[in-house]
């Protein structure tokens, strides 16, 4: 195949089939003729379980898993554990799993939120053959019940809090007959609520008990399965996705050719371990013996331990980025003066040198930029971000703001993560990079969307991704599974991307939750809330139409502060009643036309405006069932919690064009 790629920047273009004439498979400049399957300098690590040994080989004396709280919950300094440590852990908690009767390929729950008795219970899981299945706290009781009894766990790791929610679950004929508490002290065990058939308990006494008698490893093969992560999908039971360990392997071995981590490196570890995410980044910095300090469990008291911690390495994901950034800029306009003034010329000045490849002055970084930096710690020297689309001018920004690297990616967990990510050296923005190393990418043509690989601005379809990242499947669901892998193995992601200049991959659409409006025009609803996100006023928006009606409606939740100090410059008096603000026929004409000048920009077509719009005042959560835990909106259960508000728009619309049908037969 040599001969017949085209080398384009970041990727290479390769011919789907040679005999067709098409070029259009891409893969990353960094691999061109062979996927990457495994880490180059290790080829003998195929598993998990290989990978953690050889990172015991490597650094057993270095720390590893560090904690702030203390067995009375109480926090302080961060107590670390060593490579070599958590080694011997992992032996016994598997060595006590096999001593209860847990079999070989049994899955093993894990019900709680990021701490070392996590890693420490997926190594063991990795090291005997077990199957580890996240089992997370947004999914709600009666996912965690389905999962269970989907999975046929015979045993679930879980807090104390979480305990009498995991035995509510835990039905007649249940398979759970051992579950594990983590943390707490073990003189409570007797104390807490019990099961007929099932043993409760403690990781510590789980643990003392395998260390007495210690069994030898049970080491899977690269084709095992090594987790089953359930998604939740906008409707319906969560799907399980099978990963073997040579897909979390290959996926790490290709993305980490692009970031240079080290052993001094610490990472701060609080997005939620159940998510593919965090899994893979916390897979990276063990491949390369970094070590992972664990939040206290409260995202609000998280910069209290990033300035304890002081991490190298921060992940995060838009949502905070937009947080961070919305409070850096607000602090800067409120400063005024000198200040504001010394901020912007400093900006500029780093901007510009970035831009056109220079290395900034440490002026300015000693100046401004150091008491931002010193918010996240003061030493963070990497920052990614995945899990949504990330705006460009914020990605911009925390570039200047805190230097180092700032990367963004793109994946899923049915690709074990990472499909695309931008290099550390590429330093512009508005896309997601050049493919894994370890997979290949092609654009298929959406026709019915008006997006094919003809297109002349540049190539656009739905994003398939194949290679050794891609799932085995969702368990125990055949249907569903060839619904998403075609036959020739390519993924169908279900997101439109387009090919940028240099072989970037940009995400500019979703090709699932399209519908079709009364005239025959298909609407895709998450481009436009992405665009109408943007407006001051806005903070989350759903989008809605159906073939019944001719035009879009849509909610929005407002920004309290922004429509606040709106009503208080219009001398409102519902300035400090947002509720009966969000009710006043004035402030919901300024959110239209904001969003209608942010349409126009965008240049969203006539039919793709909003008509109407309704304002409201709380969010959209997870725990009020309208969002999935990945923070998408679930749109049948936001059509129906807004059914009342959707149908007043539409009336409105109709009694608006019955009056301008009127006038005109008049006239």
């Amino acid at each position: 195949m040599g001969e017949f790629w085209i080398k384009d920047g970041y990727s290479v273009v390769l011919p789907e089939k040679l005999s067709d004439g098409k070029w259009n498979v891409y893969r990353s400049a960094r691999s061109p003729l062979q996927l990457v399957e495994r880490f180059s300098d290790y080829p003998d690590v195929r598993t998990l379980h290989d990978n953690f040994q050889n990172a015991i080989n490597r650094f057993q004396d270095l720390k590893y898993l560090g904690t702030r709280i203390r067995e009375d919950g109480s926090t302080a300094e961060y107590k670390w554990m060593t490579y070599g440590e958590v080694g011997a852990a992992r032996a016994a908690i598997g060595s006590g799993l096999i001593q209860h009767g847990i079999g070989m390929g049994s899955c093993i729950g894990l019900y709680f939120i990021n701490r070392p008795e996590w890693i420490i219970t997926e190594h063991a899981c990795s090291s005997y053959s077990f199957i580890s299945v996240p089992l997370y706290d947004t999914l709600g009781p009666d996912a965690v019940k389905y999962i269970i009894g989907h999975a046929e766990m015979p045993c679930v790791f879980c807090t104390p809090d979480k305990l009498q929610t995991l035995l509510n679950c835990i039905t007649e004929n249940c398979s759970v007959r051992l579950v594990v508490v983590v943390g707490g002290n073990d003189l409570l065990v007797p104390l807490l609520p019990s099961k007929p058939g099932v043993q409760i308990v403690s990781f510590s006494r789980l643990e003392a008990q395998g260390r007495s008698n210690l069994k030898p490893f049970v080491p899977p093969q690269a084709d095992d399965v090594a987790t089953i992560c359930y998604t939740s999908g906008t409707t319906g039971t969560p799907k399980g996705a099978v990963l073997s360990h040579g897909n979390l392997i290959a996926n790490v071995a290709g993305s980490s050719l692009n970031y240079p981590i080290m052993p001094t490196d610490i990472y701060i570890s609080y997005l939620p371990l159940a998510h593919i995410y965090e899994r893979v980044n916390v897979l990276g910095m063990t491949a390369k013996g970094a070590a992972l300090g664990f939040y206290q469990g409260d995202v609000m008291k998280l910069m209290d331990d990033m300035a304890v911690l002081r991490p190298t390495i921060f992940p995060s994901v838009p949502r905070l980025y937009n947080r961070i950034y919305d409070g850096i800029t607000s602090a800067v306009r409120t400063s005024g003066g000198l200040k504001e003034r010394l901020f912007n010329v400093a900006y500029k000045a780093k901007k510009q040198a970035i831009e056109s490849g220079k290395t900034p002055s440490p002026l300015w970084d000693r100046l401004v930029f150091n008491k931002i930096q010193a918010r996240l710690g003061g030493r963070v020297r990497m920052m990614f971000s995945g899990a949504s689309p990330l705006s460009p001018d914020v990605l911009d920004f925390l570039r200047i703001c805190f230097g180092g690297i700032i990367t963004e990616g793109y994946g899923m967990t049915e690709t074990a993560c990472v499909i695309s990510t931008c290099d550390i050296q590429d330093y512009t923005s508005g896309h997601v990079g050049a493919p894994n190393p370890a997979c290949e990418v092609k654009l298929v043509d959406v026709p019915e969307m008006n997006y094919t690989s003809e297109d002349k601005s540049s190539p656009r379809g739905e994003i398939c991704v194949r290679g050794p990242i891609i799932f085995k499947g969702y368990y125990k669901d055949e249907v569903q599974t060839k619904e998403i892998i075609d036959e020739e193995g390519w993924l169908h992601t279900g997101d439109i991307g387009a090919w940028l200049p240099g072989g970037r991959l940009k995400i500019i659409d979703r090709k699932k939750n399209i519908f079709k409006l009364a005239q025959g025009e298909y609407i895709a609803p998450e481009k436009i809330e992405n665009v109408y996100s943007r407006s001051k006023y806005i903070s989350q928006c759903f989008v809605y139409g159906d073939s019944f009606n001719s035009s879009l409606v849509a909610i929005a939740v407002v920004e309290p502060e922004e429509v606040s100090k709106w009503a208080k410059s219009r001398g409102s008096k519902y300035s400090n009643d947002l509720e009966q603000l969000c009710k006043d026929a004035e402030m919901r004409a300024v959110v239209l036309a904001d969003m209608d000048s942010l349409g126009h920009e965008a240049k969203l077509r006539g039919f793709e405006f909003a008509k109407a719009v309704t304002l409201v005042p709380e969010p959209l959560t997870v725990e009020s069932g309208l969002l999935t835990p990945t923070l998408k909106v679930k749109r049948p259960q936001a059509k129906a919690h807004f059914a009342k508000d959707i149908e007043a728009m539409y009336a409105e619309l109709a009694a608006k064009e019955q009056q301008h049908h009127n006038h005109r037969s008049l006239l």
